[in-house]
This record gives structure tokens, C-alpha cells and sequence, in this order.
């Protein structure tokens, strides 16, 4: 049973992000304000659900939580930055985008770059007990997945629409054959 709140605070954010381990592609993150009784049926780790729960679950915490936003980091901000600088780049430009601004963040990992007014808490594994992490994890997984399968239209052969970008047999043998894209993180070992 995923917790409502690590501080009680009503405008509690979620944070989490979903691509760091990829080779290729953005690095997508999230920030979730949810009302206390948010608790649809199958909300949980985005990677212990199936897709199709996934997308059930989006659709909800869409339509009914208080706030949230979806950002992004490119791959050459994680060439310039490091993967995990762009990470909590792209959290921060989450929690710019709230449409309601949050008074703590809660952040799944075990680090952060603070926010320079508001206050955080890392919860290592958050994304299996909060659910406004629970949430974020969903929208950053399922937007970066949207992403990826859109840029497999314009590179098939690197099967990104079954792999998301992260180093499967498939994508390396693709990138020894065809080279990498501008969509792959040149900073990162691609073979």
C-alpha cells in the first residue's frame, strides 16, 4: 500500500525521472501533486506495471491531480552536464512548470540538487512507497516511452520503440552497423 505524504503537507511534489540508463534519447522527469484520496487500483513503480496499466493509470493522475508536469533534458545537455546533473535539471524544469507551486518535493534516489526555495527529501526506492513518486514515475516513463517510439519512425533500425534507447543486443548491434544518431548520448559507451 503506497503512502499518501512524507510530510503531511497537502502540496506535496513527487519527483522522479525515467531514462537514465538509456544510450540514446532524453532524459524525461516528472513532478506530481495529488490530492490525499488519489489512489487509483494499479498505481505503483511504473517498472512493476504492465503498459497497458501504465497508460490507465496516466490518464487518471492527468485528469485528477492537482498539479503536475512532464521536462525533459537532451542529450547534449547530458553530454555537457552528465546524466545525473541532467536528471535533476529536468526535475527542476518539472517543478517550474507545476501549475500549483509545491512546498516540499519528494524525490525518489538518494540525491538531488537542491531547489533553490523549496525543501526536499530523498526516499531511496520512493517510487514503490509514495504515491505521488509512484505517479511521477508513471509520467516520466510513459512520456519518455511516447518519445522514443516516435524518433523509431525516423530511426527504425535501432528498434527504440521496443527498447526506449537502453543498451539491448539489438540497439548495440544497430549502432556497430549504422553508427549513432544525433539522438545518442556521445558521452556514453554505445558499444
Amino acid at each position: 500500500m503506497l503512502r499518501v505524504s512524507h510530510t503531511g503537507e497537502l502540496l506535496e511534489a513527487g519527483l522522479d525521472e525515467a531514462g537514465r540508463g538509456c544510450l540514446a534519447g532524453p532524459v524525461f522527469a516528472a513532478a506530481v501533486i495529488l490530492p490525499p484520496d488519489f489512489a487509483p487500483q494499479y498505481l505503483n513503480d511504473s517498472k512493476q506495471m504492465t503498459a497497458r496499466r501504465r497508460e490507465v493509470v496516466r490518464a487518471e493522475i492527468c485528469r485528477e491531480a492537482v498539479a503536475w508536469a512532464v521536462a525533459e533534458a537532451s542529450p547534449e545537455e547530458i553530454a555537457s552536464l552528465n546524466i545525473a546533473q541532467a536528471s535533476y535539471l529536468a526535475m527542476h524544469r518539472a517543478v517550474a512548470q507545476l501549475a500549483v507551486p509545491p512546498t516540499h518535493l519528494l524525490v525518489d534516489g538518494n540525491r538531488f540538487r537542491a531547489h533553490a526555495t523549496l525543501p526536499h527529501t530523498c526516499i531511496i526506492g520512493g517510487d514503490g512507497l509514495y504515491r505521488s513518486i509512484a505517479a511521477a514515475s508513471v509520467l516520466a516513463k510513459t512520456f519518455r516511452d511516447e518519445r522514443m517510439a516516435a524518433l523509431a519512425a525516423e530511426h527504425p533500425q535501432y528498434g527504440w520503440e521496443q527498447n526506449a534507447g537502453y543498451p539491448t543486443a539489438r540497439h548495440r548491434a544497430a549502432i556497430r552497423e549504422y553508427g549513432p544518431t544525433t539522438h545518442h548520448r556521445l558521452g556514453f559507451r554505445l558499444l
